[in-house]
Protein backbone atom coordinates (compact mmCIF):
# COMPACT_ATOMS: atom_id res chain seq x y z
CA UNK A 1 0.00 0.00 0.00
CA UNK A 2 2.80 2.44 0.90
CA UNK A 3 4.53 1.68 -2.42
CA UNK A 4 1.51 2.60 -4.55
CA UNK A 5 0.71 5.71 -2.46
CA UNK A 6 4.31 6.99 -2.69
CA UNK A 7 4.47 6.25 -6.43
CA UNK A 8 1.23 8.16 -6.97
CA UNK A 9 2.57 11.18 -5.02
CA UNK A 10 5.93 10.96 -6.82
CA UNK A 11 4.25 10.89 -10.24
CA UNK A 12 2.15 13.93 -9.30
CA UNK A 13 5.28 15.78 -8.14
CA UNK A 14 7.08 15.00 -11.38
CA UNK A 15 4.07 16.01 -13.50
CA UNK A 16 4.22 19.46 -11.89
CA UNK A 17 7.63 20.00 -13.55
CA UNK A 18 7.91 18.17 -16.87
CA UNK A 19 11.67 18.84 -17.11
CA UNK A 20 12.24 16.37 -14.23
CA UNK A 21 12.03 12.61 -14.62
CA UNK A 22 12.46 9.49 -12.54
CA UNK A 23 15.63 7.40 -12.67
CA UNK A 24 15.08 5.06 -9.73
CA UNK A 25 12.51 4.51 -6.99
CA UNK A 26 12.57 1.95 -4.20
CA UNK A 27 11.19 1.31 -0.74
CA UNK A 28 13.29 -0.84 1.58
CA UNK A 29 11.90 -3.30 4.12
CA UNK A 30 12.41 -0.65 6.83
CA UNK A 31 10.21 1.82 4.85
CA UNK A 32 13.24 3.75 3.63
CA UNK A 33 12.00 5.51 0.51
CA UNK A 34 14.72 6.32 -2.02
CA UNK A 35 14.03 8.43 -5.10
CA UNK A 36 16.61 9.34 -7.75
CA UNK A 37 15.63 12.00 -10.29
CA UNK A 38 17.25 13.72 -13.22
CA UNK A 39 16.25 16.71 -15.31
CA UNK A 40 16.54 17.92 -18.87
CA UNK A 41 18.46 20.93 -17.51
CA UNK A 42 20.02 19.25 -14.48
CA UNK A 43 18.60 19.00 -10.97
CA UNK A 44 18.89 21.63 -8.26
CA UNK A 45 18.56 21.22 -4.51
CA UNK A 46 15.25 23.09 -4.83
CA UNK A 47 14.03 20.41 -7.28
CA UNK A 48 14.89 17.65 -4.78
CA UNK A 49 13.11 19.56 -2.00
CA UNK A 50 10.05 20.06 -4.22
CA UNK A 51 9.77 16.31 -4.95
CA UNK A 52 10.48 15.44 -1.31
CA UNK A 53 7.70 17.74 -0.11
CA UNK A 54 5.26 16.38 -2.71
CA UNK A 55 5.71 12.97 -1.09
CA UNK A 56 6.36 13.75 2.58
CA UNK A 57 3.61 16.32 3.07
CA UNK A 58 1.00 13.88 1.81
CA UNK A 59 1.95 10.88 3.97
CA UNK A 60 0.93 10.47 7.60
CA UNK A 61 3.79 9.41 9.87
CA UNK A 62 1.19 8.29 12.41
CA UNK A 63 -0.03 5.65 9.96
CA UNK A 64 3.36 4.57 8.63
CA UNK A 65 6.86 5.40 9.86
CA UNK A 66 9.25 6.08 6.97
CA UNK A 67 12.42 7.84 5.96
CA UNK A 68 12.72 9.65 2.64
CA UNK A 69 15.74 10.41 0.48
CA UNK A 70 15.41 12.33 -2.79
CA UNK A 71 18.64 12.68 -4.77
CA UNK A 72 19.75 13.68 -8.21
CA UNK A 73 21.48 11.29 -10.54
CA UNK A 74 25.15 12.05 -9.90
CA UNK A 75 27.65 13.16 -12.51
CA UNK A 76 29.45 9.83 -12.19
CA UNK A 77 26.22 7.82 -12.38
CA UNK A 78 25.62 5.80 -15.52
CA UNK A 79 23.20 7.12 -18.11
CA UNK A 80 20.18 4.81 -18.07
CA UNK A 81 17.43 6.54 -20.06
CA UNK A 82 17.51 7.83 -23.66
CA UNK A 83 16.20 11.17 -22.34
CA UNK A 84 19.42 11.65 -20.34
CA UNK A 85 21.59 11.65 -23.46
CA UNK A 86 20.06 14.87 -24.83
CA UNK A 87 21.35 17.02 -21.97
CA UNK A 88 24.83 15.58 -22.49
CA UNK A 89 25.25 16.53 -26.16
CA UNK A 90 28.74 18.00 -26.57
CA UNK A 91 30.19 16.07 -23.62
CA UNK A 92 32.62 13.18 -23.79
CA UNK A 93 31.01 9.79 -23.13
CA UNK A 94 32.34 6.33 -22.50
CA UNK A 95 29.95 3.82 -24.07
CA UNK A 96 30.12 0.05 -23.75
CA UNK A 97 28.16 -2.09 -26.20
CA UNK A 98 27.88 -5.86 -26.39
CA UNK A 99 30.83 -6.01 -28.80
CA UNK A 100 33.00 -2.88 -28.30
CA UNK A 101 33.79 0.18 -26.20
CA UNK A 102 33.86 3.74 -27.49
CA UNK A 103 34.95 7.07 -26.06
CA UNK A 104 33.99 10.18 -27.91
CA UNK A 105 31.96 13.36 -27.96
CA UNK A 106 28.22 12.90 -28.08
CA UNK A 107 27.19 14.91 -31.14
CA UNK A 108 23.60 13.78 -31.74
CA UNK A 109 20.73 11.91 -30.14
CA UNK A 110 18.21 10.41 -32.52
CA UNK A 111 15.06 8.39 -31.83
CA UNK A 112 16.82 5.00 -31.99
CA UNK A 113 20.53 5.82 -31.54
CA UNK A 114 23.26 8.20 -30.43
CA UNK A 115 26.22 9.50 -32.44
CA UNK A 116 29.74 9.63 -31.00
CA UNK A 117 32.64 11.38 -32.76
CA UNK A 118 36.34 11.41 -31.92
CA UNK A 119 39.76 11.87 -33.51
CA UNK A 120 42.09 8.91 -33.87
CA UNK A 121 45.67 8.42 -35.09
CA UNK A 122 45.94 5.79 -37.81
CA UNK A 123 48.74 4.63 -40.09
CA UNK A 124 48.94 6.54 -43.37
CA UNK A 125 47.45 4.60 -46.31
CA UNK A 126 50.74 5.06 -48.19
CA UNK A 127 54.14 5.56 -46.62
CA UNK A 128 55.29 5.73 -43.06
CA UNK A 129 53.81 7.65 -40.15
CA UNK A 130 50.34 8.34 -38.91
CA UNK A 131 47.54 10.67 -39.80
CA UNK A 132 44.72 12.05 -37.63
CA UNK A 133 41.29 10.98 -38.82
CA UNK A 134 37.79 11.89 -37.68
CA UNK A 135 35.79 8.86 -36.51
CA UNK A 136 32.01 8.63 -36.17
CA UNK A 137 29.92 5.84 -34.68
CA UNK A 138 26.15 5.48 -34.51
CA UNK A 139 25.15 3.30 -31.55
CA UNK A 140 21.61 1.98 -31.14
CA UNK A 141 20.10 2.40 -27.67
CA UNK A 142 19.35 -1.34 -27.67
CA UNK A 143 23.08 -2.12 -28.06
CA UNK A 144 24.26 0.05 -25.16
CA UNK A 145 25.20 -1.95 -22.08
CA UNK A 146 26.67 0.96 -20.12
CA UNK A 147 27.24 4.65 -20.76
CA UNK A 148 28.64 7.43 -18.61
CA UNK A 149 29.98 10.93 -18.92
CA UNK A 150 33.78 11.18 -18.77
CA UNK A 151 34.58 13.79 -16.14
CA UNK A 152 37.60 16.08 -16.59
CA UNK A 153 39.36 17.63 -13.63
Amino acid sequence: MLQSKVKELLDAGLEADDSLFLIDFSIGSDNKIKVVIDGDHGVTVADCIKISRAIEHNLDREEEDFSLEVASSGAASPIVLPRQYKKNIGRKLEVETLTASYEGNLTAVEEEHIVLEWKAREPKPIGKGKVTVQKRQEIDFSDIRKAKVVLKF
